[in-house]
């Protein structure tokens, strides 16, 4: 996940970095580190899996996009409702 796809995910989701901390459990300062492009691996990989949990996608190089980025997957019940 970059920077980009980060922000990207907030933004689809409507989630600031406090939101994200409270979903993942991390502090905010190290939400901060992955905006700028910091952060360890194993902390970009719990994010990711948190944000892929609510719905997004992230797409590689090449992957139906001409860089990297993400899709917000939304599914629709039976009463025309998003979930």
């Amino acid at each position: 996940m970059t920077p980009h796809q980060f922000k990207m995910a907030k933004a689809a989701l409507g989630l600031s970095n406090p939101d994200i901390a409270e979903l993942t459990g991390l502090h905010r300062n190290t939400l901060s580190k992955l905006d700028q492009g910091a952060g360890k691996a194993s902390t970009i990989q719990h994010v990711q899996l948190a944000l892929e949990a609510k719905g997004i996608q992230f797409l590689e190089n090449g992957e139906t996009a001409l860089g990297a980025g993400v899709v917000l997957k939304l599914k629709i019940n039976s009463h025309s409702k998003l979930t």
